[in-house]
């Protein structure tokens, strides 16, 4: 007598409905963010200051390595960690690359808020070659106390980071209070910023 063969089961595919959803995913997220853009645009608001949800958030945790051979005037530039952050002084932290040009173009205003109007001034050295890092600030200035090495980025998508320039106002507790997008641009941009760093000096309501 014929034994029946078994057939071995099929796996069961996606269903339709969901892989379609993850499909449309990547595009829906582009969407959200150009939707942010436009309306910001069409409102006669300033398309740098897109909304964070790290407004109001403590910075995320991190421990970047100095960069090798930047040289300030206290010595060794040292790295960038989130102890660094909170030691009770109001800080803008500069997310930059020297492969960026408007990170170019937006260091002598850097350097302005170091030197003349007494700006903490820290960074975040974004996916660079140190050697270029480097050069860049060799050629067009310091104004940071702290750089941390950012090799890999996985430091800037902790911190939300769209892209090279972004700069974090971020209070003497630990806490994000303001996020520009782009560089410091403007002579409005700059004010604003100035009035931002004055504003985390007081408490979180």
């Amino acid at each position: 007598m014929t034994q029946p063969v078994s057939v071995p089961a099929k796996e069961t595919p996606l269903p339709s409905r969901r892989r379609s959803w993850l499909m449309l995913l990547p595009l829906l997220l582009f969407l959200s963010l150009a939707g942010m853009f436009v309306y910001q645009l069409l409102d006669g608001g300033d398309p740098s200051r897109v909304p964070s949800p790290l407004i109001g958030q403590p910075i995320p945790e991190f421990n970047l390595k100095p960069l090798v051979g930047l040289e300030g005037p206290d010595g060794q530039v040292p790295g960038l960690s989130s102890a660094d952050l909170r030691e009770g002084k109001v800080t803008l932290v500069n997310v930059w690359a020297s492969w960026c040009v408007p990170c170019r173009d937006e260091q002598p205003v850097l350097m302005d808020l170091a030197l003349k109007h007494g700006v903490r001034l820290v960074s975040i050295n974004y996916k660079d070659a140190p050697e270029n890092a480097l050069r860049f600030l060799g050629t067009l200035g310091v104004p940071f106390k702290m750089v941390g090495v950012d090799a890999n980025g996985r430091a800037a998508i902790d911190w939300g980071v769209y892209g090279v320039p972004e700069s974090f106002v971020v209070d003497g507790k630990g806490f994000i209070r303001f996020k520009q997008i782009g560089p410091i641009a403007n002579q409005a941009q700059l004010d604003n910023l100035l009035a931002e760093l004055a504003k985390a000096k007081q408490p979180l309501k």
